[in-house]
């Protein structure tokens, strides 16, 4: 009777032998995964990031922060209407984006449309000097307004014939409204994105935004395919709300937060027998 507990206890030793196999085996595998995971991450690393630079942001958006951090001057915008067009250049940018007015936010501006070409058009030549010593990596050209803010009732009668409400280049247009004195290649660019912040307009004898909005609808259409996206600030004053309604059209408008108007209008040139407003 003395066989059964030898076999018994060879029976053990074998089990052992194989937890013991069965862990070693565990740690073997587990150790080559550490380190094929570790030897992928790496790899990863150095393939994505094998320059130094690939941790830098962009110099013109490190100047645009350090100048909103330190600055004591804010936008004209509030953070709901800004947040308006940015929504827009994050679909949109890099894109070309015109504003009329150079101001307190045009850096910002140009720096949400990043690799884009962002162009300011400005009524105050001594202001432009002013920002280019500051920012000169701006772009920006001076603009002459004829109209008066008390010519807005005769213009908005006079945006109302047919040599207005037909779509050729602003520069040809016959149009009272028409501003035909920018830079010949401002007229050329196919605009994604127009806002009209500018020229002053708040008392009689400044130039009023007429001939800005009445333009940025023009260009709109003019193009030769595709939409463009137009804003309007200062829609609580009186000319901005009427011309843009009246230009811009109820039927183009997306949006209105606070003081901003959100239109998408698109191109009439594949299509003359467009209406002026849908």
């Amino acid at each position: 009777m003395r066989p059964k507990p030898h076999t018994s206890l060879s029976l053990k030793l074998l089990l052992l032998m194989c937890v013991c196999i069965a862990f070693l085996l565990l740690f073997v595998l587990r150790s080559r995964l550490t380190s094929s995971s570790s030897e992928s991450t790496t790899s990863l690393l150095s393939s994505t990031c094998s320059s130094p630079k690939c941790n830098k942001i962009p110099s013109s958006v490190s100047k645009s922060l350090i100048h909103y951090t330190t600055s004591a001057i804010t936008p004209q915008q509030t953070l709901k209407e800004i947040s308006v067009t940015s929504k827009i250049l994050d679909k949109k940018s890099p894109c070309n984006f015109l504003v009329f007015g150079l101001g307190h936010d045009s850096l910002m501006w140009q720096t949400l449309n990043y690799g884009g070409r962002t162009v300011f058009l400005e009524e105050d030549e001594a202001w432009i000097q002013q920002i280019k010593k500051r920012f000169p990596m701006l772009e920006s050209y001076h603009v002459t307004y004829d109209s008066k803010v008390n010519q807005a009732n005769v213009l908005i009668e006079a945006g109302r014939g047919t040599e207005c409400t037909s779509v050729p280049d602003p520069r040809y247009s016959m149009c009272q409204l028409a501003l035909k004195g920018l830079p010949s290649e401002i007229y050329d660019v196919k605009w994604d994105l127009i806002m009209v912040d500018a020229p002053t307009g708040y008392y009689e004898e400044a130039p009023g935004r007429m001939t800005a909005i009445y333009t940025a609808g023009m260009m709109a259409r003019n193009r030769e395919d595709g939409e463009t996206h137009v804003f309007v600030h200062d829609v609580n004053r009186d000319i901005e709300d009427k011309f843009s309604r009246e230009f811009l059209c109820d039927g183009y408008m997306k949006k209105q937060v606070g003081r901003l108007r959100h239109f998408t209008i698109p191109s009439h040139k594949s299509n003359l027998d467009m209406p002026f407003c849908p």
